[in-house]
């Protein structure tokens, strides 16, 4: 059975969103050579400026949680959380 992550990234100074989308990117391009990724689409919130939703479609809960450990994704995640300031919900 399908699986959807849904991810939630807030940054409060503007000049983090010039550093942030380039890293979503970075993770979104490596999630869709992983085994198991099926899509996944980032939104920005109009109502909620510096709110970032990213929705992402595995064919496994195994899958996603094989990405998630994965270093590749956790490096970048961490660079993520540093420019944040706070861990990734």
């Amino acid at each position: 059975m399908a699986v959807e992550v849904i991810i939630r990234r807030t940054f409060k100074e503007p000049q983090q969103a010039q550093q942030l989308v380039p890293l979503i990117v970075q993770l979104r391009s490596q999630a869709t050579i992983q085994k198991g990724y099926i899509t996944g689409q980032t939104l920005r919130c109009l109502d909620c400026p510096g709110e970032y939703l990213v929705i992402s479609t595995w064919h496994t809960a195994e899958d996603w949680t094989r990405w998630y450990n994965s270093l590749q994704r956790r490096e970048i995640q961490q660079q993520i959380d540093d420019l944040l300031g706070e861990p990734t919900e």
